[in-house]
């Protein structure tokens, strides 16, 4: 016969470890000096004062020694702290005070949205820029769609920039805190809200681009140009721009009063939030639903052309490379393009979710009590958002072979140019012969001959780099 298995209770000094390190993990945390400035001088039988005599009593009930050190037991003890910290509340309840304890993010918290926030930022910033950069300097990429996705990784850069350094830096101040002034408020809130906005109708502008390009080769021809695109995409950041405008004026920075600390400052809403409900849902349908909807019903449309019936794309072949803006050789390659920019889609609406949700739901809360602001998903759902902002060049290089090939090139011809500078001031100092030129020269000629670059730090490959760079298609 088996015995039993018994679960055997936790060894009482892990157990007060538990209880000292979960609740940083679940608050914000309060400092023991804060609490202690509200302390009566003395607490006796003897206290005369109504307001000493209540707050003397809840602390006697709480099981707090009255004729100790009660800052130094704070200091000791954090079930202490947080019961002189419950009795402080009542009191200040009791006798009708209007005061709050500064609180600060705990260690934890501040590691890990440090950690993973800035490496979302270093990571996100390098990448756009090389989108920006490899499309700028690559001819082979000039194209419609490319247009779009420099306008997203733009708007990205716009949202890393605006968003997340202020984000991180605030981990370490007390909750709430702005130090900006009410220009660096409405400024970043502005463009918080421009560069979102501008990278959901990029991503729409691409799916309009590609269900023209491959549904409607005939069109495309006139439609699908790079001119074209340049102008879309000016008036989706004008429309963005005008649009988000209003933020400028509807954001202002309030005094926040706390015990100990002074001149005390938050970003915050200049009207009451009932009075933005409708410019909550209007960002909810224009930028988030309308995209999602769009994009579903063209990307369900795209896929039933592409993956037709191969005698059918044999006759729509021609024209639908001649009219699309990006050159492929084949329904492999243009079912390639079309899961990569929805995969973009998809991480893009699953991604915004969190956020979005939680917005919604406290927007229907009809006291501050109700509304959901558990901070650990707040900091999950910032994050979320963070990361689609980030991850679209990581996705490009991994599902587009011709981004993986542009990339490469743009680090080869970062490299080269160093290389080259460097080899010319080393030709200038030593002044070498004209036959040591005409001998680099005839090397130089063997390897454009062989076709052949392999290292940039070699003089005759940087001629061969510069006389024959690699093919994009």
């Amino acid at each position: 016969m088996e015995r039993p298995v018994v679960a055997r209770p936790l060894p009482k000094p892990l157990l007060l470890l538990l209880l000292l390190l979960l609740p940083p993990l679940l608050l914000p945390t309060v400092r023991g000096e804060d609490i202690a400035s509200l302390l009566p001088a003395q607490c006796t039988e003897n206290t005369s004062a109504i307001g000493e005599a209540f707050f003397c009593s809840c602390l006697d009930d709480s099981g707090v020694r009255l004729e100790g050190n009660l800052t130094g037991q704070m200091m000791r003890s954090r079930e202490t702290m947080m019961r002189v910290y419950n009795c402080t509340k009542l009191y200040g309840e009791f006798m009708e005070m209007n005061f709050s304890f500064p609180l600060y993010y705990s260690y934890p918290y501040r590691s890990v949205g440090a950690l993973f926030q800035g490496a979302v930022f270093v990571v996100g910033f390098l990448g756009n820029v090389m989108v920006v950069v490899v499309v700028r300097r690559s001819r082979s990429m000039h194209t419609p769609t490319n247009c779009y996705l420099v306008s997203l990784a733009v708007a990205d850069i716009i949202v890393l920039i605006a968003a997340v350094p202020n984000e991180i830096f605030m981990y370490f101040l007390v909750a709430q805190a702005w130090i900006w002034g009410n220009a660096g408020c409405a400024i970043l809130i502005f463009l918080q809200n421009m560069g979102i906005n501008a990278s959901a109708l990029s991503v729409t502008a691409f799916t309009v681009e590609r269900y023209i390009a491959i549904c409607r080769p005939l069109k495309a021809r006139t439609i699908c140009t790079v001119q074209r695109a340049k102008r879309i995409i000016f008036a989706v950041w004008a429309f963005a721009f005008c649009y988000c405008i209003p933020w400028v004026f509807l954001t202002t920075v309030v005094p926040v009063h706390y015990i100990g600390i002074s001149d005390v400052q938050e970003c915050t809403f200049k009207l009451s939030r009932q009075a933005y409900l409708g410019y909550f849902f209007a960002d909810m349908v224009l930028f988030y639903v309308v995209p999602l909807v769009l994009s579903s019903v063209l990307y369900t449309m795209i896929a039933v052309v592409v993956f037709r019936p191969p005698q059918i794309l044999k006759q729509m072949g021609s024209s639908a490379s001649s009219g699309g803006a990006e050159p492929s050789s084949g329904n492999s390659g243009r079912a390639q393009v079309i899961k990569m920019l929805l995969t973009v889609v998809s991480l893009f609406a699953l991604l915004w979710l969190p956020y979005r949700s939680m917005l919604v739901y406290n927007s229907f809360a009809q006291t501050p009590a109700d509304k959901y602001m558990d901070l650990w998903f707040l900091m999950f759902a910032k994050t979320c958002v963070y990361i689609n902002s980030a991850i679209n060049p990581i996705l490009y290089n991994a599902m587009s072979a011709k981004f993986r090939r542009a990339f490469r090139q743009g680090f080869r011809s970062l490299c080269c140019k160093r290389a080259q500078r460097d080899d010319g001031v080393e030709l200038a100092a030593a002044r070498r012969p004209a036959a040591s030129a005409l001998g680099e020269r005839g090397l130089a000629s063997r390897c454009s001959a062989s076709g052949m670059s392999q290292l940039c730090g070699v003089a005759t490959d940087v001629v061969c780099f510069a006389g024959h760079p690699p093919a994009l298609d």
